[in-house]
């Protein structure tokens, strides 16, 4: 059990974006314990179901959330980068109740429940930024609900690009035209309730009409606007000035 505070500068950096932070609840973030590992792609870090004493954080890398029917039909419901706690609320959770799975090959961090638990008691800025973050999370999957259920699969998988691309964005992980998509369109279509064939029609639509270009697992976007325009897409769901 390790603690470099420059490895968790993504995660203090998100969470100052969520609650205003003085110098001891930054200290406090930086001195949590964790052990780092190194995962590769489709390992499950989260089994619906299981009980864990300990929370992930994405240190490096993508992975998603996942629900399963009893069939075995699967169903993505949120997509997770750099900085994020994949299962926060399983510090306080007794049982998991979604699947988490890394979508690419990730360095994560993962972080005894009791010792979140400690600095929600002890730290009331820090409890709050994990809550604003959950709620957050809970937005998004709105979202979600409303894009699957009521857009049609352009403006669906439009919306989906641009809201990685925002988030991405905010987190300094994208260029200005564009930013790595490591989802198959397989998971492509398992996030958005279309058929992998109906995706790749959607997706040649998509470049036909000039909206994106890909360049093997590289999402180019021409203009911004145009595709915003396109999906419907207004960010406030992200919530991205509530530390202002």
């Amino acid at each position: 059990m390790g603690s470099l505070p420059e490895t968790l500068t993504g995660m203090v950096t998100k969470f100052a974006k969520r609650s205003a932070l003085d110098e001891a609840d930054r200290q406090a973030l930086f001195a949590l314990p964790f052990r780092e590992r190194i995962c590769e792609a489709g390992l499950y870090l989260v089994r619906e179901g299981s009980q864990t004493e300990e929370s992930t954080l994405i240190l490096e890398g993508f992975a998603f959330r996942h629900k399963l029917t009893v069939e075995g039909t699967r169903q993505i419901v949120s997509l997770h980068i750099d900085g994020d706690f994949v299962d926060l609320e399983g510090s306080l959770l007794t049982v998991a109740d979604p699947n988490v799975q890394t979508l690419t090959r990730c360095t994560v961090a993962m972080v005894p429940c009791r010792e979140i638990r400690k600095l929600l008691r002890e730290r009331p800025n820090v409890a709050l930024a994990m809550w604003v973050d959950t709620l957050v999370d809970a937005s998004v999957h709105r979202e979600w609900v409303l894009n699957v259920g009521r857009r049609p699969a352009k403006e669906r998988i439009a919306h989906l690009f641009c809201e990685i691309g925002r988030r991405l964005e905010f987190a300094g992980l994208a260029q200005a035209d564009g930013y790595r998509f490591p989802m198959t369109q397989e998971q492509l279509a398992d996030a958005t309730g279309l058929t992998p064939v109906h995706v790749n029609r959607t997706i040649k639509a998509l470049e036909a009409d000039g909206f994106i270009t890909r360049e093997r697992r590289f999402l180019k976007v021409p203009d911004w606007q145009a595709l915003r325009t396109l999906a419907g897409f207004n960010e406030l769901y992200l919530h991205l000035d509530q530390a202002a």
